[in-house]
């Protein structure tokens, strides 16, 4: 991640810090123990723009307090039977750690359906895994580190995928906005493996649909990526 100059970040410091409550409230469940950092990703998000940045966050404040967010991880989706049935077709789990201590995420892209319950359940199950992510398994690798661990890496696994998955657009495109604008520069790099033949016209409709700087980020691997992976990467389950 680029350093945003020391400037920027006290002229946001400043601003931050003349928000009221519960915006106040929300940004330490926001920031874990470490502002600083997640003013940085705000600004990259904002080419250090801290004008936007400071619009950026008090809107993706206001976005968690609308929608009671810091309570969303004491919401299970209920009955258990939809939990499971969202669980089960839409894979993503934690696969290990990088070098630099970063949690790994893999996310079975290809044989994930949606096709389970409505887009409301799958939206409210994504946000659910962001803030776990955010809220435990961050705090917990930066405790590991002693550092700031405030980003992942996540691989993005093809096999099984069909052109039936750009039915899931529009909870894809809702999925997109919410990253973007609510949890920003959260991932450092996105590994794409096993790409089958058809990814290539997947591809071409997803990729409008991805900010500029989430596109830099994907890198797109031979086969299953294990060889080149486990170079970067330890405690790696493909």
């Amino acid at each position: 991640m680029g350093i945003a100059s020391q400037e920027a970040i006290n002229q946001f410091r400043v601003l931050i810090d003349q928000v009221e409550e519960p915006l106040k409230r929300t940004f330490q469940n926001v920031h874990q123990g470490y502002p600083t950092e997640t003013l940085e990703r705000f600004l990259k998000a904002r080419e250090s723009n801290v004008a936007k940045a400071h619009k950026m966050l008090v809107d993706c404040l206001n976005w968690r307090v609308q929608n009671e967010i810091d309570n969303i991880l004491t919401k299970p989706i209920v009955p258990t039977d939809l939990y499971r049935a969202v669980r089960e077709s839409q894979l993503v789990g934690m696969s290990g750690y990088s070098k630099e201590g970063l949690p790994v995420f893999a996310v079975g892209v290809g044989l994930s359906t949606f096709d389970k319950a409505s887009v409301h359940y799958y939206v409210q199950s994504h946000i659910q895994i962001n803030e776990y992510r955010d809220r435990v398994v961050l705090p917990s690798a930066s405790k590991k580190c002693g550092r700031p661990i405030t980003t992942c890496v996540k691989v993005l696994d093809m096999t099984g995928l069909k052109l039936s998955a750009l039915s899931q657009i529009k909870l894809l495109t809702i999925i997109s906005t919410i990253d973007d604008l609510n949890y920003p520069e959260k991932t450092t790099t996105y590994y794409i493996v096993n790409v089958p033949y058809i990814f290539s016209t997947c591809w071409k409709v997803v990729k409008p649909l991805l900010q500029e700087r989430t596109r830099k980020k994907i890198q797109v691997l031979s086969g299953n990526g294990r060889e080149e992976l486990l170079k970067k990467r330890r405690l790696w389950i493909i």
